[in-house]
């Protein structure tokens, strides 16, 4: 019995070292063969691995008294002090509903346009016209962030701003636009809309790009139209894709980019423009408190990445396309 267990061990041993043996092979053979492709994607993985994961390591620093002297592996442990500080300041349920709000907000309102303007763009038979439209959209999104502030603060400006010196013509009052808390999302959403949205719709317009002609063909047999096309050949067409772009929006609804809203804050609007990501640079670079401000960042992803993992789950069941 005991030399049968050994030899079945052995045996097991054995296709196990084939399996690997073969598996390496396989690898070297790939890598031979498409090296260039080997050669491309190593920037890339050598940017996540420095900016993304090395970090992931510090985060240990939520946990700790940190002490500039000691290094972050010497300071003393504090436990979840400063998660529990976080939870009782005063600011949090502030931080966690503007954070939410105007990512929500830039979702309902980011996510349909790209796709309403990729099957526009779809629709359009004047290839010069189409191109004019694609380049008037998608070129706003080279437009550096500071330099998409000072355009929305000129344009904005209570006393020589563009919009209010129209509304003055017309015989209205000047209004403080991103001095009034109840407009700053609205600002804020609708400006990164136009800035994004023909860069996003590029996307949507490879996927219609992939439809099997024959689809179209067989509506124009059945006599559907323009818009019975649009519903039962482009949007089943473009589902996969919205899909993905989908779960990886809520993956992100957290992280609401810190650069243009901390670039708009000022103190009238501080009510509604003080979010995550804002506050953290605040207590962690200008105050120096870097242990709060990683538990805070660490909530933050803890907090996508449920959210991620909910929405790939339910995506996946519901419509057999996910990330993973």
């Amino acid at each position: 019995m005991i030399l049968r267990t050994a030899r079945t061990t052995e045996r097991k041993s054995d296709v196990t070292l084939r399996r690997q043996s073969t598996l390496q092979h396989a690898l070297a053979r790939s890598f031979r063969r498409h090296w260039q492709l080997y050669l491309l994607i190593l920037p890339p993985v050598i940017y996540f691995i420095v900016f993304k994961y090395v970090p992931m390591v510090n985060t240990v620093l939520a946990f700790k008294d940190y002490n500039v002297i000691k290094g972050i592996w010497g300071s003393p442990w504090a436990g979840t002090k400063y998660f529990e500080l976080l939870f009782q300041n005063p600011a949090f349920p502030m931080l966690i509903q503007n954070t939410l709000l105007i990512s929500f907000y830039s979702l309902i309102v980011g996510f349909p346009i790209p796709i309403l303007l990729a099957l526009a763009l779809n629709e359009i038979k004047n290839m010069r016209f189409k191109k004019t439209v694609q380049m008037v959209t998608y070129a706003p999104y080279f437009i550096s962030t500071v330099v998409m502030v000072s355009i929305i603060m000129l344009f904005l400006s209570p006393r020589l701003g563009i919009v209010n010196t129209i509304a003055s013509a017309l015989g209205f009052e000047s209004v403080n636009f991103l001095g009034n808390p109840d407009m700053f999302r609205s600002i804020y959403v609708f400006s990164d809309v136009w800035q994004s949205m023909g860069y996003s719709a590029v996307i949507y317009l490879a996927a219609l790009a992939g439809i099997d002609p024959s689809l179209y063909e067989a509506a124009k047999v059945d006599g559907a139209n323009r818009l019975q096309k649009i519903i039962n050949v482009d949007l089943p067409g473009l589902l996969p894709a919205a899909v993905i772009i989908l779960i990886l929006s809520v993956g992100n609804i957290m992280a609401v980019g810190f650069e243009k809203i901390y670039l708009l804050q000022n103190p009238l609007n501080l009510s509604a423009s003080e979010i995550i990501s804002t506050y953290v640079y605040k207590m962690g670079l200008l105050n120096a408190n870097y242990s709060f401000a990683t538990a805070v960042g660490l909530f933050n992803s803890v907090i996508n990445l449920i959210l991620l993992l909910v929405v790939n789950a339910a995506a996946k069941r519901l419509s057999n396309t996910s990330l993973w």
